[in-house]
């Protein structure tokens, strides 16, 4: 079973999996060695990305966007991530055009909407999210970085780390404080356009992870660093945390595509290798340990799919619960993780080699149980419910 599966899938979007797989197989996987090497992928494969589409897919058509919906960006993340591209342009886009978009869209005033969205489409500005701090990672209600109002400008302090697509990105959406005596109340969303900022603002280094090592992530500085007030995002400050509790669930839901995808590609994988592969004079196939493992495998991959394309539907009709996406964010990682690891055993020592797909399967996968809010905060979420 894959997303190609789903109740929901028509012609209009299988011809849209099958143009973005062949774009991203052949302009961005040639690449994706190069990329893994510099930390990064080039910054102008997000212009090639707004050429070719997929960008903004669910952003309306009158600000710059293809006019869909949460089908579209689901069928191009998969693609994009089959095609080769699934730590650097394809996972950044999930931030790019999934979240920073939809913040601006939902929360943002017209001006702001027409101002960047458009650009966000074409990919001359990348876009990227600062929440988590060296010292605040969950607990968003313990960032120090403050916005302070002077003049018609907000002068912002603090630092941000872990920033996805933080050395390419020039739209910044940051979570500061704008009135550090209110808690949660105090926190606001103002947007950081770095083509504008004229000093204070500066990009740490590009740091370096375990996985999804051409995808850049980033430390953030900000040292009095000059924003207009009208870069609030919103009408008014201190609603910067219900902001993101609104935004948060389509960001857990992508993460759970993710798995999905990731845990379909190992087992494709594995099937391939174990069925060439010989051991004692037959295929390591022919084993029933194998033939069990991936059984397993399948079955709990399957079940990932039915759950998350469910999940799918359900945020496309606005139907889709805080409570059952973090069920899929959290049960769906916690199972990438597993069938990976079993997937890596089957290869035997060449599952350890970074030329096999396995080995990078398994490096990009551990920290899908960490970003979003780690399974912990999952799992603390729907126990409110209860």
């Amino acid at each position: 079973m894959s997303i190609l599966n789903a109740s929901w899938m028509d012609d209009e979007l299988r011809i849209l999996h099958d143009a973005a797989y062949g774009f991203t197989k052949s302009e961005f996987d040639p690449k994706r060695e190069e990329w893994e090497k510099n930390g990064l992928c080039d910054r102008d494969a997000w212009r090639q990305a707004g050429q070719a589409g997929l960008l903004c897919a669910s952003i309306p058509e009158e600000y710059g966007g293809a006019g869909g919906n949460y089908f579209h960006e689901a069928v191009i993340l998969d693609a994009m991530m089959r095609g080769g591209a699934a730590a650097s342009v394809g996972g950044g886009n999930t931030v790019h055009s999934q979240i920073v978009a939809h913040y601006i869209l939902n929360c943002g005033r017209e001006e702001q909407k027409r101002d960047w969205l458009p650009l966000m489409a074409t990919g001359e500005l990348v876009g990227a999210v600062a929440m988590t701090e060296p010292g605040a990672g969950s607990d968003l209600q313990g960032i120090k970085t403050t916005a302070k109002k002077e003049g018609n400008d907000y002068i912002i302090n603090g630092a941000k780390t872990f920033i996805s697509n933080g050395q390419h990105a020039e739209l910044i959406v940051l979570v500061c404080k704008t009135d550090s005596s209110k808690g949660a109340e105090g926190v606001s969303l103002i947007v950081v356009d770095s083509t504008q900022v004229e000093s204070g603002f500066q990009r740490g280094r590009n740091l370096e992870k375990i996985g999804l090592k051409e995808a850049d992530t980033s430390e953030l500085f900000f040292d009095n660093v000059r924003v207009p007030q009208a870069n609030l995002l919103g009408n008014e400050e201190g609603q910067g945390f219900y902001q993101l509790m609104q935004n948060l669930p389509q960001e857990r839901l992508s993460i759970a595509c993710t798995a999905a995808t990731v845990a379909e590609m190992a087992i494709e994988e594995t099937v391939a290798y174990v069925k060439e592969r010989e051991a004692f004079g037959k295929s390591v196939m022919s084993f029933q340990n194998t033939r069990f493992k991936l059984a397993e495998c399948k079955t709990e991959a399957t079940i990932m799919r039915s759950f998350v394309n469910e999940c799918i539907a359900e945020q496309v009709r606005s139907e889709l619960t805080a409570e059952k996406v973090s069920m899929a964010k959290w049960w769906s990682t916690q199972k990438q993780c597993e069938i990976v690891d079993e997937c890596l055993q089957l290869h035997g020592g060449y599952g350890y080699m970074w030329e096999y797909p396995i080995a990078r399967f398994y490096a990009d996968s551990r920290v899908q149980k960490i970003y979003g809010g780690t399974n912990e905060i999952m799992k603390e979420l729907i126990s409110r419910s209860l």
